[in-house]
């Protein structure tokens, strides 16, 4: 783990011709026919007492969303963290994520559903497949920020969720780890400045135990030792609640003006 963290600052910029050839050795790997492959899921769902102030939260994202390989639907990251506002709210959750998707993905299928949904919170889970996929850090970040743009403009606050460090994931070849990890750095940056160029937009702190756990512990991820366990979603959701927390309090703030 330690080593792998190391070696990249040395790794110099990959022309294109090389970047394609890691693309397609990612893609390779992610499609292994020796281990498990599980379906998307749909995490949507009413919770806690109808008679209560309702709080709607509209996700758009990628597969950080709908969950291969969890178990119970319940043990989904975004599930475990409205779980604390069901005491005093009814929280309606609509996912609209697609297993798979890139920012450019949401904006084409995702993103018009989210708005006219006018949510109270707003959840942007994307960027591991711009980066695993060969998308430029530019690119994401202009569409990154489209997605939340549109979503600030109607909701009462905007979550982006980032990412943690895609060379962790044990599927993947060994060779490719170091280039992953500096992908990931630079697309969480970039969520990150995007986040910050927003008013009403929080970043979710990534680079703490979301970034070293999953190096540490391959129980956190799924029998297709690509996607996040029960377990791993877990750590999401405990390092998710203070951006949610903050976000919730932004929202009331806005509606109660």
């Amino acid at each position: 783990m330690v080593i792998a963290k190391r070696v990249v600052a040395s790794i110099p910029i990959i022309p294109a011709a090389a970047a394609a050839f890691v693309v397609g050795q990612v893609l390779r790997a992610a499609h292994r026919s020796d281990l498990p492959s599980f379906p998307n899921q749909d995490v949507s769902g009413e919770f806690g007492d109808p008679d209560l102030p309702s709080l709607t939260i509209v996700a758009v994202g990628d597969s950080s969303l709908t969950a291969p390989g969890v178990e119970q639907l319940d043990n989904v990251w975004i599930r475990r963290v409205i779980r604390n506002y069901t005491d005093r709210h009814h929280v309606r959750l609509v996912s609209l994520a697609v297993g798979g998707s890139k920012a450019g993905d949401i904006i084409e299928g995702q993103l018009a559903t989210a708005v006219d949904f006018h949510p109270d919170i707003a959840v942007v889970s994307v960027g591991s497949n711009d980066a695993i996929r060969g998308v430029r850090v530019a690119r994401y970040a202009r569409e990154l920020d489209h997605i939340v743009t549109r979503l600030e403009e109607v909701s009462g606050s905007v979550i982006v969720l980032g990412m943690g460090d895609l060379g962790s994931i044990p599927r993947l070849p060994h060779s490719l780890r170091p280039y992953l990890t500096r992908r990931s750095l630079a697309f969480n940056d970039a969520a990150r400045e995007v986040a910050l160029r927003h008013p009403c937009a929080i970043k979710v702190y990534t680079r703490g135990r979301i970034w070293d756990a999953f190096w540490e512990d391959r129980a956190l991820f799924a029998g297709d030792m690509f996607h996040a366990s029960d377990d791993g979603h877990e750590v999401f959701g405990t390092e998710a609640a203070a951006a949610f927390e903050a976000a919730y309090a932004m929202s009331r703030s806005r509606i109660d003006r």
